[in-house]
């Protein structure tokens, strides 16, 4: 077991001062900048997000046979909820960009990129401490929450048409609350002996896979490595 005095808030500090030192960066944002964004964009934004609610659930129900204790089944039952609430609403998007189908069960976009998220949450999931994921889910509302409300802004200002349910699905905020709860859960696995330098790794580590979700949906060349 591992002695620190360590906090959780400490460690979302450190998480913090790890992301102005050293910026993930948002490809959509910058294909935005460059006048490179297109109604393809908006399409695979929604078609890799879709890949992400897939994992997301099946990420929180294993972590919940993990920890089935609280605070950490409040969290967990919380995030899986919130997801569970948001695929309506990003199929409705799908509809309202032409997009056929269930957005949920198809395979695209099909670059690495688009499933680097997944990949990482599942590995966090199935080897993460109870302090890892919870700090990963405080990093991932504050990033990918930020990121999409900056992003639905600068489309905006582009000639693109972009339909009402994109706007009200991604005019959105993390709930402060649930920020909360993720750093308490963090606090109660470090009360129990969780390592805090592998809780910083991890949600860094995710961290880094939304940025790989944000080259998915720009889908440039140079997002993608082409």
């Amino acid at each position: 077991m591992v002695n620190s005095s360590v906090t959780a808030v400490e460690l979302a500090a450190r998480l913090s001062e790890l992301r102005e030192r050293e910026p993930v960066g948002n490809a959509l944002l910058e294909a935005a900048a460059k006048g490179r964004l297109s109604e393809e964009s908006l399409r695979r934004m929604i078609g890799t997000e879709a890949h992400c609610h897939t994992a997301e659930l099946a990420a929180y129900g294993t972590l919940l046979a993990r920890f089935p204790h609280r605070p950490a089944a409040d969290l967990l039952i919380r995030l899986a909820r919130l997801v569970c609430d948001a695929q309506p609403k990003l199929r409705d998007c799908a509809r309202a960009l032409g997009m056929e189908g269930d957005v949920h069960a198809q395979r695209w976009p099909t670059e690495y990129a688009a499933y680097a998220f997944n990949g990482t949450l599942s590995w966090l999931a199935s080897q993460g401490t109870q302090a890892a994921f919870a700090l990963a889910g405080y990093a991932d509302m504050q990033v990918y929450f930020a990121g999409c409300a900056e992003a639905i802004r600068r489309v905006q200002e582009t000639p693109l048409y972009v339909p009402q349910e994109l706007l009200d699905y991604y005019d959105d905020e993390a709930p402060d609350e649930l920020s909360q709860l993720a750093l308490d859960v963090v606090q109660d696995g470090l009360d129990q002996g969780d390592d805090p330098d592998e809780t910083v790794f991890c949600a860094r580590l995710l961290e880094e896979s939304i940025g790989y979700f944000w080259r998915a949906a720009a889908g440039t060349p140079e997002a993608l490595g082409a």
